[in-house]
This record gives structure tokens, C-alpha cells and sequence, in this order.
């Protein structure tokens, strides 16, 4: 039987999605999009990262926050969805949470919504279709500023 020390990694560098402890970043998704959220955390978890929870829409989005915090060290937020968008969903958590970190979601085209997210706190934005090196440079850079 071959040991996992007969087969040299690839990739020598760490999982993105770790802390400098060691310990997993932890994530909430929050998209109306099933197969946008099913892409995303396969990205996150396959990068190190914790994804703890999953959210339709911004309203969900908001009451998982709460209820997770302070355990949620990043949220990816979608802009357009039903119920409450993610650019209200956004403010109502830097309301509740000054320090929270707040990644959008943006179709293309979506310029002045995703301008009036990072003016109103987002730390970052991610256009679809998602590319795997964008998301996880976008989201390593926010959760670092």
C-alpha cells in the first residue's frame, strides 16, 4: 500500500481558505441561484474554506447572519434576488455588523449596482460566470484588507 508520501503534491502552497491558525475560514452563501451557490461552494470547500451555510435570498441571508455571528468570517452575496436584494441584504448586515466582510455576486452589466455595494460596505465583488482563480483571489484579498 503507497503512502500519501509517495505521491508529491502538485500544489505545495496552503489552502486559501485557511486561517493563519490552521482553522478554516467560514462562509455563508447567500444566492437564488442553486446551481451559483452549488458553484461557489464547491470552489470555496475545494480551496480550504468552511462553508457553514447556504441562503436564497437576502432576507435568509440577513436572519442566517445574525443567528451564525460571530461565527461568519465572509458572506458572498448575490445582488439580484427575490424577496430582499443583496445590495439591502448588505447594508442591514454592516448595520448589525461594522466589521462584517461582504463579497457581491454581479451578472454582467451590473455596474452602478455593484458600485453602490462597495460604497455602502462591500469589501469586494466577483462578476459571473465565476472563474475559480477570480473568486478565490477576490475573496483571499477581502478577508486580507
Amino acid at each position: 500500500m503507497r503512502s500519501k508520501g509517495d505521491f508529491p503534491s502538485i500544489n505545495e502552497k496552503d489552502p486559501e481558505g485557511l486561517k493563519p491558525d490552521g482553522t478554516p475560514y467560514k462562509v455563508l452563501i447567500v444566492d437564488d441561484s442553486m446551481f451559483i451557490a452549488k458553484q461557489l461552494n464547491q470552489i470555496l470547500t475545494s480551496a480550504g474554506f468552511d462553508v457553514v451555510a447556504t441562503a436564497g435570498d437576502g432576507e435568509e441571508g440577513l436572519e442566517k447572519y445574525k443567528e451564525l455571528h460571530p461565527e461568519i468570517d465572509l458572506v458572498t452575496m448575490d445582488i439580484t434576488m427575490p424577496k430582499m436584494d443583496g445590495v439591502t441584504s448588505l447594508e442591514k448586515i454592516i448595520e448589525f455588523d461594522k466589521e462584517a466582510v461582504v463579497v457581491m455576486i454581479s451578472a454582467l452589466g451590473k455596474n452602478d449596482l455593484v458600485k453602490n455595494s462597495l460604497m455602502k460596505g462591500a469589501k469586494n465583488y466577483i462578476v459571473k460566470p465565476l472563474d475559480r482563480a477570480k473568486v478565490l483571489e477576490r475573496i483571499v484579498n477581502s478577508l486580507n484588507q
